[in-house]
């Protein structure tokens, strides 16, 4: 027995090597830590229980057969994150590169099993050079159960990825089905294809860290959600991005402990709304002023600017906050910001987070460049969203809520529990300049001043319309409220809300206008 027990040691020891100590060391020093550390950082301290330690490729071409590893590039199993159950995969780049294979997949799709049915988070980290060419097919295959299984789980659990070093061709779009993407920052990429596939076809020279590098998917496509500047970013990233969510659609976050017994007043909110109308400010100073202290997280920061959103605790309570910025292009929608939210806003409603609007919105933005990007259907997907949305939904109009932008964000009209105004919003179907324009165009062609007329008339229509007490009067809004008491009024309104149900048509599923 001692000799078996002692051949069993070698084997996990040689497991824990992976491609071996030089590999292990080239990979320290491009910066990046191995699949083992990175879930040594991940989980709690002797929480993770390892699945399938010692399984081997079985590929026989090009010489394959005389070099096996255990655990063939990828480290899977399980463990907790704070107290919680999660499933994990690791992808090893000191073995073959991280390329996947048959049994490499098999693995994955394991723990993506063992995840699904016992409703537990699903957390991917990445690293490979994409699919084992020497195994051709099979590897190709193996990527297709992973995505099949990806859909499986989507909205069931949350499903998280970390690229931490390459992930190309086949391997983004496993990634890019689940529901949050982190990256990092000078060592991790993602591309459908690389650097020189793109020269030979269209004659570009471009780096894979300017074709497909953390900054670019933060900033251009909006492919990852948050560019963390190291792992060890990335991965309390991925600890406090967990913390806002249930571990599946059935169940609902958990709160944090929260004293009730003090003043949740906010007479700063007061003095944020500038009296220029055009004048902007930073609807994060806001957030900050109703969430709860030091507790918003925001998704996709440094694209689609002009739309912010994020998660944050109300109360001790998980909420999902989607705000325009008018510190940005006016707080338009356009076909980024609108793609952006509609996406939030789906992942809150599969798994029970309410979400809070605030409004300061001027409407669509106009152009060629928009209309032929599809806003359209871009605007219809938020605005789907929204309509498709069952949790909790509270708005606070702010300040403009013009034209279509006012029916597509969270109004009403198209569902939403609760709809505030402060005494600075501007409700109506466009600003006052332009619909002065055009109600009064003769009157004002013709006057001796016409400009003074124009004056006239905007000053006339924005007391009857720039404000929020026609909407107060037909029901729109539910309460005109001084800003300072906000915090307040949303505290009392998700505590009465927070049993809500709601009984959808049945359907097999709606056609959401991608």
């Amino acid at each position: 027995m001692d000799n078996k027990i002692a051949a069993l040691k070698d084997k996990i020891k040689e497991a824990g090597l992976g491609g071996g100590p030089a590999r292990i060391e080239s990979q320290h020093q491009k910066g990046k830590l191995t699949a083992r550390e990175r879930l040594h950082f991940l989980l709690d301290e002797g929480s993770f229980e390892e699945i399938g330690m010692l399984v081997t490729h079985r590929s026989t071409d090009f010489g394959m057969e005389a070099e096996k590893y255990p655990g063939d590039g990828v480290v899977t199993g399980y463990g907790n994150i704070n107290g919680r159950l999660v499933y994990v995969f690791s992808q090893d780049f000191t073995v073959f590169g991280g390329s996947l294979s048959e049994t490499h997949a098999e693995k994955i799709c394991k723990i993506m099993e063992l995840a699904l049915q016992n409703g537990a988070p699903l957390i991917g980290l990445n690293d490979s050079g994409g699919a084992r060419i020497q195994e051709g097919v099979v590897s190709l295959g193996g990527y297709a159960d992973i995505f099949y299984r990806n859909v499986q789980a989507s909205g069931v659990i949350p499903q998280l990825s970390a690229i931490m070093g390459p992930c190309a061709g086949g391997a983004v779009y496993s990634p890019a089905i689940t529901d949050f993407i982190l990256m990092v920052e000078h060592t991790s990429y993602m591309f459908v294809t690389g650097p020189s596939v793109v020269k030979t076809v269209t004659h570009e020279e471009v780096s894979s860290e300017e074709l497909g590098g953390a900054y670019t998917h933060a900033t251009k496509s909006g492919v990852t959600h948050f560019a963390c500047a190291n792992e060890l970013e990335a991965i309390n990233h991925l600890k406090r991005l967990l913390s806002y969510m249930p571990q599946n659609c059935e169940e609902v976050p958990s709160p944090l402990a929260y004293s009730q017994n003090q003043d949740e007043g906010r007479p700063l909110l007061n003095q944020i709304i500038p009296e220029n109308a055009n004048q902007p400010y930073d609807v994060r100073s806001v957030i900050e002023q109703l969430a709860d202290q030091d507790s918003f997280l925001e998704v996709h920061k440094d694209f689609a600017e002009n739309i912010v959103i994020g998660f944050s605790r109300l109360a001790g309570r998980s909420i999902g906050i989607i705000a325009n910025q008018p510190a940005y292009l006016a707080g338009v929608l356009d076909n980024n910001a609108s793609v952006k939210a509609a996406r939030f806003v789906r992942f809150c409603d599969c798994f029970n987070i309410p979400l809070l609007v605030l409004e300061d919105v001027p409407g669509f933005l106009p152009g060629t460049d928009q209309e032929w990007n599809a806003i359209i259907t871009n605007g219809a997907k938020l605005l789907y969203a929204f309509s498709e949305a069952t949790v909790p939904r509270i708005t606070v109009i702010i300040r403009k809520a013009y034209g279509g932008a006012y029916d597509v964000m969270n109004s009403k009209h198209i569902g939403a529990d609760m709809n505030y105004a402060w005494p600075t919003a501007e409700i109506a179907v466009m600003g006052a300049r332009g619909a002065a324009e055009i109600i009064f165009k003769k009157e004002i062609s013709s006057a001796a001043d016409p400009q003074q007329k124009l004056l006239e008339k905007e000053q006339m229509y924005a007391g009857i319309f720039a404000n929020p007490y026609r909407a107060a009067e037909r029901g729109f809004v539910d309460e005109v409220i001084e800003p300072a008491v906000t915090r307040i009024k949303l505290i009392k309104a998700f505590k009465m809300l927070e049993n809500k149900v709601v009984n959808n048509p049945r359907k097999k599923h709606g056609n959401i206008p991608l």
